[in-house]
């Protein structure tokens, strides 16, 4: 009866693989333990090894085929005896298909099978796992009897041979059990004196194969956590606010054109006037006595600066549609906040009209009642660009991501000294950092750098924000 020849699946995640090359033609006898093919996955290229014996007598899935689904027949063989013709008519829906750990006619190590009794699957066998039925999961490298063959890699045997190592005496790491290169290459560092892979303790219950190297595209959670050794995570089921973000991120990252542009601030001028301006706050009655009326934040006056460069290159204060650009009237400032289990974004509304003190009172408003989750719809929903402030954390610089409908985003790093020229002379000056994240749809890269100059020049002239 032919065999058919189905593509493996050489890790528990893989679910398709490219076909790179067949080191085998039509009518080639091969025995098992034959490398045949070169598989391709998203993290390397691996060579497959025939499990039965025979002669190859349909190839169905050319070299080069790229997304061939785990479990697809690739090629047909006429077993020993079967007459190669009329092995070839078939077209895979028919015919055996040999023991293999992922229900393939070729496995990485077709030792997985003898270890764990699999056999040919029969007509009640459960469907493969390209319906989600069948059980993918990793399987461990088995135990060596004597005498039993040790699958290798030709490159493997052939670095043990010339190095006068036994490849029987070399314990695989690769796909369930098999030697590699590596292998062979720490084995001739310890002289040759590693150790075949232990036999299980049979009282002992069976332990999971180390975890794959990565998810797939659009894993699955049961692919994920095939990914971690069992007990070593605690699953922390997602709340509404979890999701929301993860939801908002990828449509984010998945429909806007991101692009970045960075440009650095003196800060000197600045804390300067802030101090100042602190200093000048009366004192009004609260809560445990006279405080002052407000006290600024470098944050709040960033707030500001921003708004003001909106009003000052209008044509950046915008939202891109489909049918139209949104030019906004003002410059509604949403602040990124950190609150137990995410973040959330209040809006500064009609930042460019408010004094600095009243953009801090209202922002530490804000900010308290976002992390009490106290905050309304209107509150935080809409905004015509936003700012991302992880200065207070010692970050240099980064790239935010744009929340829609925004165009920008300002993500702002430290303030910290650095050697700068001036006169031509080195001198030491405050330097902060900071990156304009742009919806290249909306904002071009000139329109973005003009609405970066108007910041830093708000920046480095704070006085023109309180006139």
């Amino acid at each position: 009866m032919p065999i058919n020849v189905t593509m493996p699946a050489l890790s528990p995640t893989m679910e398709e693989g490219n076909l790179a090359k067949w080191l085998v033609k039509e009518g080639d006898k091969v025995a098992s333990g034959d490398v045949i093919a070169e598989i391709e996955t998203d993290k390397a290229t691996m060579e497959v090894e025939a499990v039965d014996e025979g002669t190859v007598a349909r190839i169905l899935v050319p070299a080069g085929t790229e997304g061939v689904k785990v479990n697809d027949v690739i090629a047909i063989l006429a077993a020993e005896g079967e007459d190669v013709a009329a092995a070839a008519k078939g077209d895979g829906s028919g015919g055996s298909a040999p023991a293999s750990a992922d229900g393939g006619a070729i496995a990485a190590d077709p030792e997985a099978d003898a270890a764990s009794g699999s056999t040919a699957p029969s007509k009640e066998a459960p469907p493969s796992p390209r319906t989600g039925a069948a059980d993918d999961s990793p399987k461990p490298a088995p135990a060596r009897n004597e005498g039993e063959r040790v699958f290798a890699s030709p490159l493997a045997r052939r670095l043990a041979k010339e190095a006068g190592i036994d490849v029987t005496s070399i314990a695989g790491s690769g796909p369930y059990g098999r030697v590699v290169k590596a292998d062979v290459e720490a084995a001739a560092k310890d002289g040759g004196k590693s150790a075949p892979a232990a036999a299980p303790d049979k009282a002992a219950p069976a332990t999971a194969a180390a975890p794959a190297a990565s998810a797939p595209k659009g894993a699955s959670d049961e692919q994920i956590r095939k990914l971690f050794a069992e007990g070593s995570y605690e699953a922390i089921p997602h709340d509404g606010m979890r999701k929301t973000i993860a939801r908002r991120l990828v449509e984010a990252k998945s429909t806007i054109p991101h692009f970045y542009l960075t440009i650095d601030c003196e800060l000197d001028a600045l804390l300067a006037l802030r101090q100042q301006l602190n200093a000048a706050a009366p004192m009004v009655k609260g809560e445990g006595g006279d405080r002052p009326a407000y006290k600024l934040s470098v944050n709040d006056m960033i707030i500001k600066a921003m708004a003001l460069a909106l009003k000052a290159v209008p044509a950046a204060n915008a939202s891109w549609t489909e049918s139209a650009m949104l030019v906004h009237k003002h410059a509604d400032v949403g602040v990124a906040v950190s609150i137990e289990g995410g973040l959330i974004t209040p809006i500064i509304r009609r930042a460019e009209e408010k004094t600095l003190s009243a953009i801090s009172n209202e922002m530490k408003d804000l900010a308290k009642r976002a992390r009490s989750r106290k905050l309304k719809p209107e509150e935080y929903q809409g905004g015509t660009t936003a700012v991302s402030n992880l200065g207070m954390f010692g970050i240099k610089d980064f790239a935010a991501v744009i929340n829609p409908p925004h165009a920008t985003i300002l993500a702002v790093g430290a303030g910290e000294p650095r050697a700068v020229v001036k006169d031509g002379a080195v001198t030491v000056a405050t330097v902060m950092s900071v990156t304009l994240s742009t919806d290249h749809r909306a904002v071009d890269g000139a329109l973005g750098a003009e609405l970066l100059g108007a910041f830093r020049q708000l920046i480095e002239n704070p006085m023109s924000m309180l006139v």
